[in-house]
């Protein structure tokens, strides 16, 4: 007999966004680390915390996950959900490919220094039509967020676009995604 959590779309919305949750915590803990090994390449301390804060943020977000993983098995197969698990997958790749290519266009040219700044931006643009698939405005925000990170610090900054911050804010953007995403729910004065 299904519970009422198992029946709740809520839950299983909430199951799923902590998925995303978990990748925006691992990529952000990538990104802050080689922000560390750019900065600081021989205090290798740093690198353990960055993994010991990305493990403990991991947990936080499996721990939601696990909470609502019910909620998201339950959840019908239906040709609407196919779709946007199709459309994720070819966003996904799109971004691989796009930042493979003009990777790829920029060592060719003579540029490979602004490989970071590309790869932040086309992160950053594959957000914005994730918040569409999912119905999830905070990806926007996101995904703006990357593109003028990308867009502004190698401008702004000393050493341009070899500048160790562009990955540190790159991770931190990502870490607080992944906390927005998990975030507690408003309690009603009933329970």
């Amino acid at each position: 007999m299904p519970t009422t959590q198992q029946a709740n779309p809520d839950d299983a919305k909430r199951a799923s966004r902590a998925i995303g949750a978990m990748f925006f915590t691992i990529f952000g803990g990538l990104w802050i680390g080689l922000w560390s090994y750019q900065a600081f390449p021989h205090v290798v301390l740093y690198r353990a915390v960055i993994a010991l804060i990305t493990l403990a943020l991991f947990i936080v977000v499996l721990r939601r996950y696990l909470r609502y993983r019910p909620a998201l098995a339950a959840q019908p197969d239906d040709p609407d959900k196919r779709r946007r698990d199709q459309l994720f997958n070819l966003v996904n790749a799109g971004q691989w490919i796009l930042i493979v290519l003009g990777v790829n266009v920029l060592n060719n040219l003579g540029y490979p220094h602004w490989a970071i700044p590309l790869a932040i931006f086309i992160i950053g643009l594959h957000f914005i039509p994730l918040a569409a698939i999912f119905f999830n405005p905070p990806h926007y925000i996101t995904g703006i967020a990357l593109m003028l990170v990308a867009a502004v610090y190698p401008l702004v900054l000393q050493n341009g676009p070899q500048n160790p911050l562009g990955c540190l804010a790159t991770g931190l953007i990502l870490w607080a995604s992944s906390l927005w995403a998990v975030k507690p729910e408003p309690r009603s004065g009933l329970n």
